[in-house]
């Protein structure tokens, strides 16, 4: 299975399940050991659940599975914040295949995907290290340094970070 034969679909609230248990999987091998599994575990039901899914799908997020053959080996969700800027809320791939090139490749089909794109936005932990230099390697800059509240004593603590078509 080469990482560089993939296909993005468009996910439905019909595929919210899958999307559920790619999080579920992805999230338990990367990000216990960044952020504690009492918040992993928060988080999971906080965002990643079905029904938080669906929400967050009808809140107008457009989410797109990563398909290898037949497959999902990762998914992305994206906002049209207007005027070309676009803000890339989730890219997560299973860490299987990563460091083989295909994060590199999903992004460029994905800023492909929207044509008007001038400037992607995104929010990453600021210890999950791995992530950062994939976004510094992809033309990256950090903007800020933010914190956010996702309630229960838990704070996201990231780098605001953006990339501008050049």
């Amino acid at each position: 299975m080469s990482p560089h034969q993939f296909r993005l679909i468009e996910a439905t609230d019909n595929e919210a399940g899958k999307i559920a248990a790619l999080a579920a999987h992805i999230w338990q091998q990367h990000y216990p050991a960044i952020i504690g599994q009492k918040q992993v575990d928060y988080m999971l039901d906080l965002l990643y659940s079905e029904s938080a899914l669906k929400t967050q799908m009808q809140e107008g997020q457009k989410f797109y599975l990563i398909r290898i053959q037949e497959t999902d080996a990762g998914y992305i969700s994206v906002s049209d914040k207007g005027d070309g800027h676009y803000f890339l809320h989730k890219f997560y791939i299973d860490p299987s295949l990563q460091a083989r090139g295909l994060g590199k490749a999903v992004f460029a089909a994905t800023t492909a995907l929207f044509p008007d794109l001038n400037k992607w936005t995104l929010t990453v932990n600021r210890k999950n290290y791995k992530s950062i230099n994939f976004y510094f390697r992809n033309g990256f800059v950090i903007d800020s340094v933010a914190d956010f509240d996702i309630g229960n004593g838990y704070f996201m603590e990231d780098f605001v970070m953006s990339w501008h078509k050049s």
